[in-house]
């Protein structure tokens, strides 16, 4: 399966965008039984139904009922059961229990999909850049660009779920994305000292985390042309790095030990052989391939041990076309934190990032399972330094 394109091209009006991009998420459904649309294992997972109603939410909330004259609300409890986390809109389901409705169904959620795309497509036909309102159309982009992230959230999350599956069902049997290999020779890449301007500017989409640019002093520093592989990995699984308390931060420490973490998240050792779980189903683990579903307490653990670091979100963004990314998002030394002069916006949609600006590590790049053309070099991905669903990977700097 090939992502489709999500950037929006100069000839595209914004109603081929839309439709192209919602179009996505439903081929993204195409493999799945009924059945596959409703579990959540843990928190932080959200259910295939979820996350497709969601996002169909989001364009009803957000813009129809703002700019479509006379639009009625498909189904008025939907408001509450696919709100995630706005509280300037209202009360909404308790994150941890997504999973526990069976209703409505997989049907009427796919209903409530194609009446919102009705609606969406009798607001934007005809209207291009230049038609549509400023403001209509910001939310619109802004809308499909968090489809594409729950583009993402759909596989990582039904990743999960048939993870815990001791059937291990395949989403794809003749697809394993995490499979992608890297048999370069290790180089590090040497980056002088400079006064670097850091955030997005340009003329396309970016999310208001990326704004606003400002200078940061970067000290000489190298960086790795490639991940860290999965054999490397093994190196230090087999030098007792789960083990040795030297290497950890205290609560990574507090983590591995209180969890039980003895390999990155989806490996299995079966007969002294180590296998990972994938899209495509249980497979042998590729050595050559970069490491996959590591927290960030697993990859400070592993620079610590190589006697080296992981880079800061600003020597990534000053070095990035030194090398290639977008294999595995990459864990970075910075806190999520706003950038000098960063302002939420008014209302809703001021809830979108700034709020999580606490407690969070950023990443930065892509990975395979990041549909094409969404992410760019001042992309900041962001997540508890615990956590692993997602394809997160190692670069090492020094």
């Amino acid at each position: 399966m090939q992502a489709a394109s999500t950037s929006r091209s100069g000839t595209e009006t914004l109603l081929e965008y839309y439709l192209r991009v919602r179009r996505y998420t439903e081929a993204l459904c195409e493999p799945l039984e009924t059945e596959d649309y409703i579990p959540q294992p843990i928190v932080d997972v959200s259910p295939a139904k979820w996350n497709i109603a969601h996002t169909t939410w989001f364009f009803e909330e957000m813009i129809l009922k703002k700019f479509s004259r006379g639009y009625e609300e498909f189904d008025p409890s939907f408001g509450y059961l696919f709100n995630s986390y706005y509280n300037s809109i209202g009360e909404r389901t308790a994150r941890d229990n997504r999973g526990d409705l069976s209703r409505p169904t997989v049907k009427r959620v796919f209903e409530y999909r194609k009446y919102v795309d009705k609606h969406m497509g009798d607001l934007l036909s005809g209207q291009d850049a230049h038609i549509a309102s400023d403001e209509l159309r910001e939310l619109a982009v802004l809308g499909l660009n968090h489809e594409q992230q729950h583009q993402e959230l759909f596989l990582t999350d039904l990743k999960f779920t048939f993870g815990v599956n001791p059937l291990f069902p395949a989403y794809r049997t003749d697809w394993a994305p995490e499979e992608t290999l890297d048999t370069g020779e290790e180089k590090f890449v040497a980056a002088e000292g400079v006064i670097q301007q850091i955030g997005y500017d340009g003329d396309g989409f970016c999310f208001d985390n990326e704004l606003a640019v400002h200078k940061v002093y970067l000290d000489d520093f190298s960086i790795s042309n490639r991940l860290v592989l999965n054999e490397e990995f093994i190196d230090f699984i087999n030098d007792g790095g789960y083990k040795d308390h030297r290497l950890w931060h205290s609560e990574g420490w507090d983590w591995v030990n209180r969890e039980g973490i003895t390999s990155p998240l989806y490996w299995h050792n079966r007969d002294g052989e180590w296998h990972h779980f994938t899209l495509g189903g249980l497979r042998r683990l590729p050595l050559n391939s970069p490491v996959c579903h590591v927290s960030l307490y697993e990859a400070s653990a592993f620079a610590e041990w190589k006697g080296m670091r992981l880079p800061t979100e600003f020597e990534w963004e000053a070095a990035n076309t030194k090398f290639e990314w977008g294999l595995r998002w990459e864990w970075t030394n910075s806190a999520y934190l706003p950038y000098p002069g960063f302002r939420k916006p008014l209302g809703a949609v001021g809830e979108y990032n700034g709020k999580f600006m606490m407690n969070q590590m950023v990443l930065r790049g892509a990975s395979v399972a990041t549909p094409d053309g969404h992410s760019r070099p001042t992309y900041r991905n962001f997540f508890h330094p615990h956590l692993r669903w997602q394809f997160t990977g190692i670069r090492l700097a020094r």
